[in-house]
């Protein structure tokens, strides 16, 4: 989930759908079609449409099945999907964000591919956490479309007229925290220069960017069944008074209190921050000339993780082409589109066993955040969007206070975020 961090419009009552009772179930296959020349429809998010656009132009250029894409604006995707399945008028395939497959799976929107996937020779090296995600009741409906994780970015430039060794990243949390403070008492009097920076105002960007942290700490921020919140835990709230103190001491920009996820990527390649957590995906759009570090995030004491965001898809269970959308899907996480399409332009692959290839071979720091998709997780909550997305929902609250206000207020919020996570 690469935060497009305003979402939390979350699921629009998403599929209360008693109107997708008759979309199906996705254990019926809906009919086949073994025909080439066939044309099926496939609908993407805005937030995937570079990657999306790859895999389309390339597939239909060697295949006689062909692929026609609709682009919905990131923030209307919801909506779409859900008026579409209640008039049994969802495209033949169709991404979601993988943070909200869970929604889509139990409501019978994508066809059961179980058999399909495992017949992969590969099965068992498709990006695990979007794979658990899109498995329901021991079925599985969806494969990883898109990956974006979550790091740490350093400037070595920075690093270096600060007095620190720029070819050492942090190794924890703590580290990370001494070696912003270090870059803002050396270079920021001016001003421009911060040493670190995150979108404080956006509930998408807490959980990309602090979760792993406490997931790296070996702790949780809910339980197994996304029915009970645990960020009122000293895993959690421990990451919290870090970045607290780094706000409060002034080595996080100012503007980190306000900043509501749109352009909380946007201050590391102008070469204004030290250390900052930063989506993989942005790695290729820095400018050439500027030298970065990437190292996995940490807990307070060390480990690694990450969030591991991105689009899942899968075929939707009123399709009349169920073949001719397998042969396209299943072609998209073949060695062919993986290498070729998608570590051709140094995007995180949707399977492990290709994190080292000749084109990510010649990028350690692109084997790195392969290496981390296995290693990462994504949380599972059927009420994810409205209760950590949406700018209105109680996570955001609860991480605000433990942030920049009160942080005695985090129990009772905390039991905010349960009874949303219930509803």
């Amino acid at each position: 989930m690469r935060p497009r961090m305003r979402a939390g419009v979350a699921l629009v009552g998403l599929l209360t759908l008693t109107m997708l009772a008759a979309c199906g179930g996705g254990g019926q296959e809906a009919a086949k079609s073994s025909a080439e020349g066939v044309t099926i429809t496939m609908w993407t998010r805005a937030a995937t449409q570079a990657q999306s656009e790859r895999l389309v132009a390339a597939y239909n250029k060697s295949h006689k099945n062909q692929v026609k894409l609709t682009v919905v604006p990131t923030d209307n995707y919801q909506p779409r999907i859900a008026a579409a399945a209640g008039a049994k008028q969802l495209p033949d395939v169709f991404a979601a964000d993988v943070i909200f497959v869970p929604n889509y799976t139990s409501q019978g929107l994508f066809l059961d591919l179980t058999d399909r996937i495992n017949a992969l020779p590969y099965k068992d090296k498709l990006a695990p956490s979007h794979m658990k995600l899109g498995t329901l009741d021991g079925r599985m409906y969806t494969l990883p479309h898109t990956l974006d994780l979550s790091v740490w970015f350093w400037n070595k430039d920075l690093y270096a007229k600060a007095g620190l060794d720029p070819e050492k990243g942090p190794t924890s949390l703590k580290e990370f925290a001494e070696q912003a403070t270090a870059v803002q008492q050396k270079l920021g009097k001016d001003g421009k220069v911060h040493g670190t920076f995150f979108g404080g105002n956006c509930g998408g960007c807490y959980v990309f960017t602090f979760w792993p942290a406490v997931w790296a700490a070996g702790g949780d921020v809910m339980n197994a069944e996304g029915t009970t919140s645990l960020n009122d835990q000293p895993a959690m709230t421990s990451v919290f008074k870090i970045y607290h103190d780094l706000y409060a001491d002034g080595v996080a920009g100012p503007s980190s209190k306000e900043e509501q996820g749109p352009t909380w990527t946007g201050f590391f390649p102008k070469g204004e921050i030290g250390v900052m957590p930063m989506p993989s995906t942005t790695l290729g759009l820095m400018p050439k000339d500027m030298k970065i570090g990437v190292t996995p995030i940490a807990g307070p004491d060390g480990g690694e993780s990450t969030f591991v965001g991105g689009d899942s898809i899968g075929i939707s269970a009123t399709t009349k082409n169920a073949d001719a959308a397998w042969d396209f899907l299943s072609w998209t996480v073949s060695d062919e589109a993986q290498v070729e399409v998608m570590a051709k332009n140094k995007d995180v692959l949707a399977r492990t066993d290709l994190a080292s290839n000749k084109y990510s071979s010649e990028d350690p720091r692109v084997v790195l955040i392969n290496s981390l998709v296995a290693k990462g997780r994504t949380p599972y909550a059927l009420r994810f969007g409205q209760t950590f997305n949406d700018p209105q929902g109680p996570f955001l609250r609860l991480a605000r206070e433990a942030v920049f206000g009160d942080a005695g207020k985090v129990p009772q919020l905390n039991a905010e975020i349960t009874k949303s996570l219930q509803q």
